[in-house]
């Protein structure tokens, strides 16, 4: 029997799955009208990934990723428009338009950021989850990454060290298949990216992407484990992109046959006909919610046309922060909104809780995997 899922839990995932794809789709327009310059790379078909893993988590749990980041902040509560504006290169967007649709970062609800470099995030992610060990505040961090970061050397070099100091962190692996136009298979003798946490000796698994609620479940069982101070979990959530890499590739490297196959498990129509028919909801309030969307998703559009363009005075604004400048907060900036500000203790406050590298355990390791000979007598 599947598990009975509180209403307002499976609307919000409906809400927030149908949230980023329309606003992938709207940008997907703006960029051929000339309006989003540069890349922009589209989340459509792997919404299930980000929706599960934010409603699994704590509203102050970190969350960062690579440069398909538009449906991140979406899924914590950003503003549509500000997003919109950012990908447009406008004043009003999240980072002044500075960022644009690779870096959107909405410190406000601890999504820190999209990263354009290959695995760059993954690193920063470990420090993240450092700091959260280190003030013992009990949050968790999770990182997305595509499976090619996972044969970039900042990958294995993280995970050691996050094994290591059991750090609370869920590198989560976004496994679309296709590293840019290239299938994953041909350049890994191990596709299976979970199956590398075993080098690490840290928890590694696999979970259906496409489906919502097994990613939400997982995600919850592995925050547990992580907050539990058990150490990291490499997770890989097996996706698809129903577009390409960016929006100037026309994904010739694999047929139509293929994707509308995988168009058959689009996991939006999946969750919402597990609503109706197991949690009884009825079509019209889908329908409500198809509406409402759509609304916001065409205000966001026409707030990112009417936005001014960034001043040529502040070009040389934001390069270098100096000490005691105050913090930039976007929608108080913007919309004049008060917003609440994550506060994080200075150094004077830092504690050192733990001994980042026992001997006695590297001593225990070394004769348990019989790398030290015992004493003779």
């Amino acid at each position: 029997m599947a598990p009975a899922y509180p209403k307002d839990l499976l609307l919000s995932m409906y809400r927030h799955m149908y949230l980023i794809r329309r606003f992938e789709e709207r940008a997907a327009q703006a960029y051929t009208q000339g309006k989003i310059n540069g890349f922009c790379h589209l989340y459509i078909g792997q919404e299930a990934v980000a929706v599960g893993t934010t409603e699994a988590l704590n509203p102050d749990d970190y969350q960062l990723g690579a440069y398909r980041d538009h449906g991140y902040p979406l899924t914590r509560g950003a503003d549509p428009g500000m997003i919109m504006a950012e990908l447009f290169g406008k004043a009003t967007g999240y980072c002044k338009g500075k960022g644009g649709s690779m870096h959107i970062f909405d410190v406000e609800h601890y999504v820190l950021g999209g990263y354009g470099i290959v695995g760059g995030q993954i690193p920063l992610a470990a420090g993240l989850a450092f700091a959260s060990r280190y003030r013992s505040d009990g949050r968790v961090t999770v990182c997305y990454f595509g499976e090619a970061a996972a044969n970039q050397g900042a990958f294995h070099e993280t995970l050691n060290m996050a094994a290591k100091w059991s750090l609370p962190v869920i590198f989560l692996c976004e496994n679309n298949r296709y590293g840019m136009g290239t299938a994953f298979a041909r350049v890994s003798p191990m596709p299976e990216v979970y199956k590398r946490a075993a080098a690490y000796g840290i928890r590694g698994e696999p979970v259906d992407g496409m489906d919502v609620l097994k990613v939400y479940e997982a995600v919850k069982d592995c925050a547990a484990y992580c907050r539990a101070g058990k150490g990291p979990v490499l997770l890989d959530a097996n996706t698809y992109r129903y577009r390409g890499h960016s929006m100037s590739d026309p994904a010739t490297y694999r047929s139509k046959t293929e994707v509308e196959q995988e168009r058959k498990g689009d996991p939006i129509p999946k969750l919402r006909q597990f609503a109706v028919d197991q949690a009884k909801i009825p079509e019209s309030e889908f329908e409500a919610i198809d509406a409402d969307v759509k609304a916001r998703i065409d205000a966001a559009v026409k707030y990112a046309d009417e936005s001014p363009e960034p001043s040529l005075d502040e070009l040389h604004e934001d390069i270098f922060v100096e000490p005691g400048d105050p913090d930039v907060k976007p929608r108080e900036r913007v919309l004049g909104m008060k917003v609440e500000w994550p506060q994080h203790p200075g150094p004077q406050e830092y504690r050192v809780t733990w001994d980042l590298e026992p001997r006695e355990q590297a001593e225990e390791a070394e004769q348990k995997a019989g790398l030290k000979q015992p004493a003779r007598a």
